[in-house]
């Protein structure tokens, strides 16, 4: 993994999407946001908690604008640099859109963290960048308490191909592009419990850009798309079903896991934002009584740089999971139904 003196991860109270606020925080914090509506032009705020800001442009072509940082998932500064860049690209691909250029997002603990390894840190995301094919434009840095770093994306998206999260429809299929459970392998890798294999498929899974999104936003039978981030499954599908007025129903046997996730979660490797998570969800969530603990703990498992969930006309699920799996993500399943009546979402 690596042979630096000291961890990364030792230097943050917390990592990766694990970092977020719980949602019944952000709630609150949002609350007394003023209202959106004197600015027709943007057509996406925060009303619903989406991934990204998207802004009209001239009624063909949108503007779509994120941020997303974090504090290190691993002690790699290579592989934080790409999975956080990873990770704050995924917003526009969420959304539909296209990558144009990104701006960094740098906090370092002066005196602690070595300036070859911050450099480390910002080739990895230059990397990523690339891959995307966008440069990285520009930035800003601080000198903070704890290692931070992260990305603004700009990208753009005809204003036919935007996708909400708001937008899912009773009948429809719900679908998850990547499997299910880096907090569990970041709580792991904290307690050195972790082993190499199953290192390497959390890079994998988190260095693997979604930008599957931009194909899927240009079929019509795909609805509605959100990234699988900080809130586990069941808080960005409660999300979905908070926006769009519906019920959904998840499957936990059609769940897509990390090979090692049932196995680490049984051993108790569950992260501290899980736990926030459920707090947060209240009775949003309805739980089959046959479903144990550790399954609950991977439907809240914080997510960094996680999959698409993506809200799609029944009769074409098959048809776009053997898409999803031919682009790139062989873990894509077919995981749930969404379904007229209260929105919240329910597991059996």
């Amino acid at each position: 993994m690596t042979d630096q003196p000291f961890r990364l991860t030792s230097l943050a109270h917390g990592g990766g999407c694990g970092c977020k606020l719980a949602p019944a925080v952000l709630q609150e914090l949002l609350a007394g946001s003023p209202a959106a509506q004197p600015y027709a032009q943007l057509l996406v705020g925060t009303e619903t908690g989406d991934d990204a800001a998207v802004w009209d442009l001239d009624g063909e072509t949108c503007i779509v604008a994120t941020t997303d940082f974090f504090m290190p998932v691993v002690d790699d500064p290579d592989h934080f640099g790409r999975i956080a860049a990873t990770n704050a690209i995924s917003d526009v691909y969420a959304m539909g859109g296209t990558p144009i250029f990104a701006l960094a997002i740098l906090g370092m603990p002066l005196g602690k963290v070595e300036t070859s390894l911050v450099r480390a840190i910002l080739q990895g995301g230059s990397a990523v960048c690339a891959q995307a094919g966008i440069p990285v434009a520009g930035g800003h840095s601080i000198d903070s308490g704890e290692p931070i770093y992260g990305l603004a994306v700009i990208g753009t998206v005809p204003k036919r191909n935007v996708r909400r999260n708001s937008d899912a429809k009773a009948g429809d299929a719900l679908i998850l592009t990547k499997g299910v459970g880096v907090g569990v392998y970041s709580a792991a890798f904290k307690k050195e419990a972790l082993s190499p294999d199953a290192y390497d498929e959390m890079i994998a899974t988190t260095t693997l850009l979604n930008r599957v999104g931009s194909t899927l936003a240009k079929d019509p039978a795909v609805h509605a798309m959100t990234d699988v981030t900080g809130f586990g499954v069941l808080g960005h599908a409660l999300e979905v079903a908070r926006g769009s007025g519906v019920g959904i129903q998840i499957e936990m046997a059609r769940l897509p896991l990390l090979a090692h996730a049932e196995a680490l979660v049984r051993q108790g490797f569950v992260t501290g934002a899980s736990g926030r998570n459920w707090a947060s969800y209240g009775d949003g969530v309805t739980l089959g009584a046959g479903l144990a603990d550790w399954q609950r703990h991977l439907l809240t498992d914080p997510q960094t740089s996680g999959g698409l969930l993506v809200s799609c006309e029944a009769e074409a699920a098959d048809r776009l999971v053997s898409e999803i799996v031919a682009a790139g993500y062989p873990a894509a399943r077919r995981i749930g139904d969404v379904v007229a009546g209260a929105p919240r979402v329910s597991i059996t």
